[in-house]
């Protein structure tokens, strides 16, 4: 890697965010299957494994990943949002594409964008938006690269996310709530009816446990699609979740057999839960359900599984923590790791959602466990204001403070963690503001 390549990388950035972002969206698949069919369409020329759902679906799609590249395979994976460098959404065979690679991608789409941008103002459309040539760049890139598997998580909802331009061989459900309600709906059925747009006819399908609701409007559309469908707690499960260093031993029963105790690198019950479900993924995709994952591939598979911002550590003395939690469901499930698997009195949380979450939500869940409540915002537009935050912690039986940015939030918090024992911190609230502290860390070195 040359600066060049960093310069040129950067420079499609640049390009990218001078588009609609990913707060404006619009239920508009053909506009992305357009320009895919001027390139040829490279999403058909490897197998495809599509993740939606509402929780979970990004450290699913990564042990999927990890588990199909296990088995010597050559994979690619689309995941959002970044955490620190766009780069980070797509994967070839487990390391964020190169920059030369994504440059030279850009270049093969480049000439296509100005085309299809002329076409749909000729039509009063709105051009081409960031995550539309986001998921064409990682198209074309995989193709180019070329992958055997591209494991694809969808950026929002599922049936006209432009993920869905490609055909998963297998869908895979993560547990569905509600989430993004002024845009795939209010109750968790109306979204699981959008979610449920990515499974294809004659595809395989998996789910997570869902209410009898959800569970019923996924039966229904994999029966219209003649798709064969799997439910964890049905024909697969996690069977036993057990506490070990830096993570967790897990017994999974799964679609072809049942697997004895593996050491998972993850914190938090769900995400065994997760390894469930993707394990039951790669078991359709690889033998169509009735084959069984050998014992080295899966070791290797989980031992190489991560899930950078879900319950990372980024701190000692005092302990950090980030995590993606940005909604209730993910609340709950922080709340609920914290106390399995750390043995701390004392939590301070800094928080940082987007304007458009259940923030009293979220709040009601982290409750219990807050000792005090850092209220922060992200650098996003989308960023609800710390006071915000800070008014709804107050009428939840909280007593925040309200820090403007992650900078003075984090120094906050870990000048409150210096002067008790046994207090740590988490860090939640939304995958842009755990990048940011991520970021932090690193400059100011947390671990020590």
């Amino acid at each position: 890697m040359t600066g060049s390549d960093i310069a040129r990388a950067d420079a499609v950035y640049e390009k990218l965010i001078a588009r609609a972002g990913e707060a404006w969206v619009e239920p508009r698949l053909e506009r992305t299957a357009r320009i895919l069919d001027y390139l040829d369409n490279p999403q058909r020329t490897y197998r495809v494994v599509h993740v939606t759902g509402t929780n979970g679906k990004t450290s699913t799609a990564r042990i999927i990943e990890s588990l199909i590249r296990a088995h010597g395979l050559r994979t690619g994976l689309f995941t959002s949002p970044h955490l620190v460098r766009f780069t980070e959404r797509i994967l070839i065979d487990g390391e964020p594409i190169a920059d030369e690679k994504v440059a030279d991608a850009w270049d093969e789409i480049e000439p296509f964008i100005a085309l299809v941008d002329a076409e749909l103002e000729a039509e009063d459309q709105n051009p081409l938006t960031y995550f539309e040539l986001l998921t064409v760049l990682a198209f074309v890139a995989c193709a180019d690269a070329p992958v055997d598997v591209l494991v694809l998580e969808v950026g929002m909802g599922g049936s006209w996310d432009s993920t869905n331009t490609a055909d998963g061989d297998v869908a895979v459900i993560a547990p569905i709530d509600v989430d993004h309600a002024n845009r795939l709906g209010d109750t968790p059925e109306q979204i699981a009816e959008v979610k449920a747009g990515i499974i294809k006819d004659g595809a395989r399908v998996v789910s997570a446990r869902q209410s009898p609701e959800v569970a019923a409007v996924l039966r229904r559309v994999a029966g219209e699609r003649g798709a064969a469908i799997a439910f964890a707690g049905g024909e697969f499960a996690l069977e036993e979740a057990k506490l070990a260093v830096g993570g967790q031993l897990v017994r999974i029963r799964g679609l072809a057999t049942s697997y004895d105790e593996e050491y998972l690198p993850m914190y938090g019950r769900h995400q065994g839960e997760n390894a469930a479900l993707a394990i039951a993924a790669v078991e359709s995709l690889i033998g169509g359900g009735t084959q069984k994952i050998a014992d080295d591939v899966r070791t290797d598979g989980f031992a190489g599984a991560t899930s950078p911002g879900r319950l990372q550590l980024v701190g000692t003395e005092p302990t950090i923590l980030v995590d993606g939690a940005h909604n209730p469901h993910g609340a709950r499930a922080l709340v609920a790791a914290l106390g399995e698997y750390f043995d701390f009195d004392e939590w301070g949380v800094v928080l940082g959602t987007m304007s458009d979450k259940d923030i009293p939500g979220i709040i009601r869940e982290l409750a219990p466990v807050t000792t005090h409540l850092f209220a922060t915002e992200a650098d996003s537009e989308r960023s609800a204001s710390a006071d915000e935050i800070a008014d709804a912690a107050e009428l939840a039986g909280l007593r925040p403070t309200a820090h403007p940015n992650i900078v003075d939030a984090a120094e906050a918090a870990r000048e409150w963690a210096a002067e008790g024992e046994k207090r740590a911190i988490v860090i939640a609230g939304s995958i842009i503001l755990g990048g940011e502290a991520i970021a932090l860390a690193r400059v100011e070195s947390w671990k020590r």
